[in-house]
């Protein structure tokens, strides 16, 4: 069993601590304990990446519309395309910085669009919410929230959203938990892809970025879905 163990944290380069493990290791057949699998890691010294807890904020005051919070920290959603949530984070690789606007959806929390670009511009997120709506169906109801980024009180944001008769909700003034679950992804990705890893260049950067969300969507253990990733889950749900 320790081989496989060390197989696994190996296989997805020191992202998985011991709860993901089990879990991988479950479906490989081990009828082992979590217990017994944190006991084995510490033995084998294998520790997986810790998360930083610095936020990035584009907060630059009240420069246009700002949304109630109807989301209300309501982070589950019961069918795809009822409630997608966003916000923008920096890397910096030297003096260079590289800014991600993904749009996840609630439902399996799949990141369904995201663009990168090398300024947090209006035009950048705007770009990552147009992607989602070309594939939204236009045949429910549909939340969007965010923070309070000048972005999203931009009048090119809200249009976007009109389009598709979409309600635009936003987290309170300085309450990142308002949008915990999209804060908990910027600090996995980060985690799992971007502090304990060196890069050369904000190209390498981008290309680790795309890889690591397309493992995030379709490969990478969630313990919210089931032990499931967000793909698979969704597979799952609407086959039932």
């Amino acid at each position: 069993m320790k081989a496989t163990i060390k197989k696994i944290f190996t296989a997805q380069k020191a992202r998985y601590g011991h709860r993901r493990i089990y879990v991988e290791l479950r479906k490989q057949g081990w009828p082992v304990a979590k217990k017994t699998v944190l006991k084995l890691m510490r033995g084998l010294g294998l520790k997986c990446k810790t998360r930083s807890r610095k936020r990035f904020s584009s907060y630059r005051g009240e420069v246009g519309k700002i949304a109630p919070n109807l989301l209300e920290r309501n982070f589950q959603a019961t069918s795809p395309n009822e409630k997608w949530v966003t916000d923008v984070t920096e890397f910096k690789v030297g003096e260079a910085k590289l800014y991600l606007s993904p749009i996840m959806d609630l439902y399996d929390r799949s990141i369904i669009a995201f663009s990168t670009s090398r300024h947090p511009t209006v035009e950048f997120a705007v770009s990552s919410l147009q992607d989602a709506i070309r594939q939204f169906p236009g045949d429910s109801s549909l939340l969007v929230h965010s923070g309070q980024g000048f972005q999203y009180q931009h009048a090119r944001w809200q249009h976007c959203l009109a389009t598709v008769g979409a309600q635009q909700s936003m987290s309170r003034k300085g309450n990142c938990l308002d949008n915990a679950v999209m804060e908990n992804f910027f600090g996995h990705l980060k985690e799992e892809m971007f502090h304990h890893d060196k890069f050369d260049s904000i190209e390498q950067l981008e290309a680790e970025v795309h890889e690591y969300i397309t493992w995030y969507n379709t490969a990478r253990v969630s313990l919210t879905l089931e032990g499931m990733s967000p793909m698979e889950y969704r597979a799952h749900a609407l086959a039932a």
